[in-house]
């Protein structure tokens, strides 16, 4: 299993980045996908998740400006980023808690490689 982030890139202060991640290989079904982030002198941090049913959440800096979505069939996930601060510039991550195989098997806690985010003028 595999997932791949594109997306990112140069962005002025209240401009906007649709970010999406692809995730690959022989599965049925992924549960709990979501974005994290990581900036420069920080920990990785929770920005957006959203379960197989659709529910979603979002942390408190990122609330009415960032929109997470997942196309199950496909098996993408993206993260619409609206009114974009200078503080959003990091690395973001995509992940899954679990991903069920046609084999049965689980695999818990995939991680993608990150996108890099940048808000400068």
């Amino acid at each position: 299993v595999q997932l791949q982030a594109s997306g990112g890139g140069l962005v002025q202060p209240g401009g906007s980045l649709r970010l999406s991640c692809k995730a690959s290989g022989s599965m049925f079904s992924i549960d709990g996908m979501g974005w994290f982030r990581q900036g420069p002198g920080k920990e990785r941090a929770l920005v957006a998740e959203i379960t197989l049913s659709g529910r979603t959440n979002y942390a408190d800096s990122v609330k009415g400006r960032f929109t997470i979505s997942a196309d199950n069939v496909n098996n993408m996930l993206y993260l619409q980023m609206d009114s974009l601060k200078p503080e959003d510039a990091a690395v973001y991550y995509c992940h899954a808690d679990r991903v069920t195989m046609y084999t049965g098997s689980n695999i818990f806690d995939v991680w993608g490689q990150g996108t890099q985010v940048t808000v400068s003028s």
